[in-house]
Parts: structure tokens; C-alpha cells; sequence
């Protein structure tokens, strides 16, 4: 079939606008989350490189534990460029009591008590069924996280993920993929990793 050149331009134009309007859509969080099956510990199979991360080169994980109260007891741990360890604590909570996925985490801790004015966004965006992978993300898209039970996501699995990433606006070539001993080791672009 031969088109015309006016009408590549069409084309292009129509693809283009529709590119716009998916990454203007509204990021949204999963409809359902049980809390109590998402805690545990969760590997970062990737993520949107972060200033706070900068000393992470490996082995990043977070672990998820009831706190007090409504809290969720949050640590990170991750392997630095010279072999030792960074670890963080933290707490979350839900802030939307209509929409379960919808959290913000807190690493301020004054006078014995987390404080939350200063927070992140934390939305689980995209769940596998059996809870063992999640895409964590934030409604300005400038944050995201993919994380996993195990050090390794299936190519299958994979393949899903970008493609929850990609359908919820986010460019997936901004997520950079999280060394792990025993998972993918190279820290390169996840839109690469199925290549």
C-alpha cells in the first residue's frame, strides 16, 4: 500500500497526539491492595535513579513490616560502591481510605515519632495477581520503582511490567535496572532488558 505524503503526515500527527494524550492521563493506583500480603520483603528489580539512592550500586531491597497503629514499618537496605551496606527506616500509611494503593512514606523521625509533612507519594500502580512483582510509582511520574520477590522477573513477567509502565504513561527507558546478585546484574535502561 502506497500513501501519500500527506498522509504519513496525518499519520505521524494522530500517533503523536495520541502518545500525548496517554502520558497526560492520570497515574492510577490499583483498585485493590491487601496490605497484609504486600508486606514482606521486596527486591528492586528497577527503578527511576533518585538523589536519596545515589550510593545504592546493588542489592537494593525493602522490607515491609506491620508498625504501630495504621503504620507500616518500612526499612531499605542496599550495597554501596565499597561492599558495605546503607539502610534507611521508615513509615507508611495509606492517605485514601476510597483507594487502597494509595500511600505516602516518611523517613523523618523527630522526638521518637515519624513525621509525615514531609512525605513522598508511594502508589502501587501495577500488582501482579499473586503479589509477587509491583510497580510502585507517583502521580508527577518523576518517581518509580519495579519490585519483586525474587532476584529475577520471568521474561514473561517482564514483558508485563513494562508494558503496565508504558500504560500508565511512564517512558519504561527511565527505569534503570537495580543489580542484584543471583538477578540481572548490568544497570541499564529496563526498555533493554527484553533485548
Amino acid at each position: 500500500m502506497v500513501f501519500k505524503p500527506w498522509c504519513k503526515k496525518l499519520a505521524w500527527v494522530a500517533v503523536a497526539t495520541l502518545s500525548l494524550c496517554a502520558s497526560a492521563a492520570e497515574v492510577k493506583p490499583v483498585e485493590a491492595l491487601d496490605l497484609d500480603r504486600y508486606l514482606g520483603t521486596w527486591v528492586e528489580i528497577a527503578s527511576i535513579p533518585q538523589f536519596f539512592q545515589r550510593k545504592c550500586v546493588r542489592d537494593t531491597r525493602a522490607t515491609y513490616s506491620a508498625g504501630e497503629g495504621a503504620l507500616v514499618k518500612v526499612e531499605n537496605v542496599c550495597t554501596r560502591d565499597d561492599g558495605s551496606r546503607d539502610r534507611a527506616e521508615g513509615r507508611a500509611r495509606r492517605v485514601d481510605a476510597d483507594s487502597p494503593a494509595k500511600l505516602e512514606v516518611t523517613f523523618v523521625e523527630l522526638l521518637g515519632e515519624y513525621r509525615f509533612w514531609v512525605s513522598g507519594g508511594y502508589w502501587v500502580i501495577a500488582l501482579d495477581t499473586n503479589y509477587q512483582w509491583a510497580v510502585v510509582g507517583h502521580p508527577s511520574r518523576r518517581f518509580g520503582w519495579v519490585l519483586a520477590r525474587e532476584r529475577r522477573l520471568s521474561l514473561v513477567a517482564l514483558a508485563e511490567v513494562i508494558g503496565r509502565i508504558k500504560s500508565q504513561g511512564y517512558d519504561a527507558c527511565e527505569f534503570v535496572i537495580t543489580p542484584q546478585m543471583g538477578g540481572l546484574s548490568v544497570r541499564r535502561p529496563l526498555c533493554e532488558a527484553l533485548r
